[in-house]
């Protein structure tokens, strides 16, 4: 524990540090507090350490914190700083009034260099407690040894250099091989000079020290040195190729061998000087020098990077002055220890710390009389730590932040870059460098640099806003806005909305100015216009003005700017709003432009009605290639909207649409049919016809209502197509009444169209045409003709339509061919009835054989059609041995049947049943059964369905020109063969 005394002195130490601090600064920005106080820790502060040596202290060196302290006695005492109560003490050799000269102990700590004053050197390893003699090195007096940086051997120290009194330098790799002696000439054991700096005068090598250098050589490596002498720094660069024997800098050291080093002289110098490099922890390059001599520490950066030139790697090197005490002699300082700032002097009687970045003397530290003489200072390159020490007493200084100040410094150089770089961690710092920074721009006119780094600052937004608002242009305002912008949170939604209704306004203003002005087509406008569409298509600018649109086209809109109208309303997805801005101006084209990108077809079916007026067949032309995704039905109201100056070509527009939806995509829409059908009435006759016949006679598969169109066609007049669909309705008297006004081969095919079992229809129809003819057209020979046309109509029928002044020589002949084929014809009934005679003859005896014929029915007999057993229900036989069910074979003759005998069959099915189940009820009441009644229904049935097998019968044969599988069948058969 700490004496009373020693608590006095640290806390007067303490004071002293903290007076040279620099005064603190009121904070600009309102957004932080600097917390610092008059009792910070300060950047130095010193320990002195519990520990009193056996005998006074000569030397000590420290590194990775292993500790090593020579005594006056020739004892060392070695010390792990981790485990300080194991403590190794070493005995050297003892010489008559030999003494320790120098301690050398690599950064790793592994590796210890031992130099008397008589010359003799010795090297002790971490692992070993005896010091080993370094037989070729006796006789030389070593004042420096520069490290291998990249060895971490414990048994080796690599390549290293060492430096003498008699200014020789010197390569040898020490090795820690047990009980064997060095340097018995192996490979790995060797001493070797390399350069001598004494060419004009002895001089001592006050410092040494190598680093490896980046290349891109694939076979060398390239280094440089540093070495000192009281008044010289000499600079050593060069390759070594990564194959080559020890010594491994000789080559290097070759090409100054002529008298080409570089070096720079000091004058004034003291008789010595010492040469200390900076490394950054966790880094293995070096970033900075210090040389103390004569006139002061010359300070500099090593670059490694050949900026500095091929023979250089020193930069940015100035001159220290050392710190006079008044109007007193100054002193040569003792030793000096540099760290990433700072450079440590020691004195006699005080440590004094000097920034390098200021040059100013920020920290001295006076040691009393009572602790002695300082003696030395050193540093641990690893660990940071730094030790002073005198004879009876060690002492431990630690840094703190030493960083915490650098940040000021390089403000008040106006290095705003490097000041940020010290004080991110500190947000009250970081603002006043950024404030400073912005002022310094906008006083020098950068305005655009100074609105970006004012917008990263906490000042007030309103007093930096008025700033630039005061200027001529607006960029830097709208950059500052803009920054200013980026940096709000997503929920200052207040914030976000008047910055961005603001950018909007000023972007707005800029280009109705440079309208104003005539450059609406320069590449200035363009690059604004650019910019203010970017800015709003930005995120988190989009929500705002998406959530505030009526704002923002009210801006627009004040502004005239139509182009940017036509770009916010596509940006917001408002696609109805840009269609109607086209329309408005009667830019149907863009409108339809507009529309053909949108995938929403409600605006499709909106916009279509006006646009199907102003420009049909583009309109048309986007339907057809959006066959996938519009109902033809929602177009309807746009297909029946004309202009009366474009009636023609928008109907043909229309026609061109419905026939696509038609053959096309094969649309069965009724009303679709329908307007087509109007369509072909009114604009296209030619074509009626021709649809009509498509589609087809089958009523079940026209698409279009009959009634509709027969009053349509009669509306304009179109009677074959009235005659047409008369047919189609079964009123075949009236088509052929309406016929026989077009043409009476019209009429002809009309009342050819009745069923051929309806002849009394037929024969009723073709009366109808022959009375016209005759009548009408009076036309005998023509009516004559009807006789060969219709076989059902004989003279007798037509001679009632003459007028009784006709003469029979106009029917004469067709009096004659009708009496010859009454007389054929009667001679054909006679040989019929003979014929008939004969066959009943025959039918009866057939009768009477059938009466004995029979055939016989297994149980396992299944019926044809369905394949379920026969016996099951109620059954046909047929003499071809084909079984059927009676239902199953009602099902399989219905489809083959005309239209009245399916109604017939149907009906008799109906009186089957109604007899069954009166027959049931009459049983179960025990009243007469009306069996005669029913054997008659059910004979009439018989004869219709089961007069001939459907196997084996006619049937069977008119229906060979009938497909297989039907069509709506296909599709399902094939699914299942996939």
């Amino acid at each position: 524990m700490a004496s009373i005394l020693d608590q006095y002195e640290e806390e007067s130490a303490r004071a002293t540090s903290l007076s040279t601090v620099t005064p603190l600064q009121v904070p600009i920005g309102p957004g932080y507090i600097d917390a610092r106080t008059d009792l910070d820790t300060p950047i130095f502060s010193k320990k002195k350490i519990n520990f009193k040596p056996s005998d006074p202290l000569t030397h000590v060196v420290v590194s990775s914190n292993f500790l090593v302290m020579a005594m006056n006695n020739n004892l060392l005492l070695r010390l792990d700083l981790e485990h300080p109560d194991q403590q190794e003490e070493i005995e050297l050799p003892k010489a008559l009034e030999d003494k320790v000269y120098r301690l050398f102990l690599d950064p790793t700590g592994k590796h210890l260099i031992i130099c008397m004053e008589s010359t003799e050197n010795l090297y002790l390893s971490r692992n070993s407690r005896k010091p080993r003699s370094i037989g070729k090195l006796k006789g030389h007096l070593i004042n420096a040894v520069a490290w291998n940086l990249q060895n971490t051997n414990e048994n080796t120290t690599g390549a290293i250099l060492l430096g003498t009194s008699r200014g020789l330098i010197f390569e040898t790799e020490l090795t820690d091989s047990g009980d064997s002696r060095f340097f018995q000439g192996s490979l790995d054991q060797y001493l070797k000079q390399l350069f001598s700096l004494a060419k004009d005068k002895i001089v001592p090598i006050t410092g040494l020290e190598f680093d490896r250098m980046p290349s891109d050589s694939m076979t060398e490596y390239k280094y440089y040195i540093l070495a000192t002498t009281p008044g010289r720094l000499y600079q050593f660069v060069g390759n070594v190729s990564k194959s080559t024997d020890p010594p491994l800098f000789q080559q290097l050291f070759m090409q100054y061998e002529s008298g080409a080093e570089q070096f720079l002289e000091l004058p004034g110098e003291f008789g010595y000087s010492e040469l200390t490099m900076y490394r950054p922890r966790h880094t293995h390059s070096v970033k900075s020098f210090a040389w103390m001599t004569g006139p002061g520490v010359y300070h500099g950066e090593i670059d490694v990077s050949g900026s500095s030139g091929p023979q250089s790697v020193t930069l940015n090197t100035k001159l220290i002055r050392y710190p006079r005490d008044g109007e007193e002699k100054p002193q040569n300082p003792l030793s000096m220890v540099m760290t990433e700032f700072h450079v440590l002097l020691l004195f006699p009687d005080r440590l004094k710390v000097m920034c390098v970045l200021n040059e100013q003397l920020i920290y001295e530290d006076i040691f009393p009389d009572r602790f002695g003489r300082l003696l030395g200072l050193c540093s641990d390159p690893v660990k940071g730590t730094i030790w002073a020490f005198t004879g009876q007493s060690i002492f431990k200084y630690k840094v703190t932040r030493e960083s915490r100040d650098v940040w000021q410094m390089y403000l008040d150089k106006n290095e705003f870059e490097l000041a940020k770089d010290y004080c991110r961690d500190n947000a009250a710092q970081l603002d006043r460098v950024l404030t400073k920074q912005a002022e310094y721009l906008f006083e020098k006119g950068q305005y655009q640099e100074s609105a970006m780094m004012y917008a990263q600052t906490q000042n007030s937004f309103e007093e930096i806003a008025l700033k630039f608002i005061k200027l001529d242009g607006k960029d830097a305002l709208k950059s500052f806005i803009q920054k200013k912008l980026s940096s709000l949170r997503t929920q200052d939604k207040t914030q976000i909305t008047m910055l961005v209704t603001w950018l909007i306004e000023i972007f707005l203003n800029q280009l109705g100015e440079m309208k104003e002005q005539g450059q609406d087509e320069s590449e200035e406008y363009r690059k604004v216009q650019e910019e203010f569409r970017m800015f709003l298509a930005q995120p988190k600018n989009k929500e705002c003005v998406s959530n505030n649109r009526g704002v923002v086209y009210d801006l627009i809109a004040s502004h005239g700017d139509v182009e940017d109208m036509v770009f916010f309303a596509v940006l917001m997805q408002d696609f109805e709003k840009v269609i109607s801005h086209h329309i408005q101006h009667d830019n149907y084209t863009g409108a339809l432009h507009q529309l053909s990108k949108q995938s929403d077809v409600e605006l499709i079916y909106k916009f279509s009605p006006l646009l199907m007026q102003y420009i049909p067949k583009e309109t048309v032309a986007l339907w057809i290639s959006r066959r996938d995704t519009l109902a033809p039905m929602k177009l309807i109201p746009a297909l029946v909207q004309y202009d009366h100056n474009k009636y023609r070509e928008q109907g043909n527009e229309a026609i061109k649409y419905l026939e696509f939806c038609i053959e096309q995509l094969d649309n069965k829409d009724q009303a679709i049919h329908n307007y087509l059908l109007s369509l072909y009435a009114k604009l296209k006759p030619d074509q009626l016809m021709t649809y009509l016949n498509i589609q087809g006679t089958d009523e079940d598969t026209i698409c279009y209502d009959l009634k509709y169109a027969l009053r349509l066609c009669a509306e304009h007049g179109h009677k074959r197509a009235c005659v047409h669909i008369y047919s189609l309705m079964g009123l075949y008297e009236e088509a052929v009444d309406l016929a026989l006004q077009v043409d009476v081969d019209l009429a002809k095919q009309q009342a050819d169209k009745p069923e051929e079992d309806d002849n009394d229809l037929r024969k009723k129809l073709w009366l109808r045409i022959a009375r016209h003819v005759v009548e009408e057209e009076k036309d005998v020979k023509r009516a004559m003709d009807f006789l060969h046309d219709c076989e059902l109509l004989k003279i007798e029928d037509i001679l009632p339509f003459f007028p009784d002044f006709v003469t029979i020589d106009h029917f004469k002949d067709a009096i004659v061919t009708s009496l010859q084929e009454y007389n054929h014809h009667i001679e054909q009934l006679k040989e019929e009835m003979d014929d008939a005679t004969r066959s009943a003859e025959e039918i009866r005896k057939e009768i009477q054989g059938f009466r004995n014929k029979y055939a016989f029915v297994n149980a396992i007999d299944k019926c044809a059609a369905c394949n379920f057993p026969l016996m099951a229900r109620s059954f046909y036989l047929f003499p071809c041995q084909h079984k059927f069910h009676s239902d199953c074979l009602i099902e399989e003759v219905l489809p083959n049947l005309t239209n009245k005998k399916r109604q017939r069959v149907e009906e008799l099915q109906r009186k089957v049943a109604e007899n069954e189940d009166a027959r049931t009820m009459s049983v179960a009441m025990r009243a007469d059964n009306p069996s005669d009644r029913s054997k008659d229904t059910k004979a009439e049935l018989d004869d219709l369905v089961a007069s001939e097998c459907i196997y084996c019968g006619d049937i069977m044969v008119r229906s060979i020109d009938q497909p297989f599988v039907d069509e709506d069948e296909s599709d399902l058969i094939l699914s299942g063969w996939l």
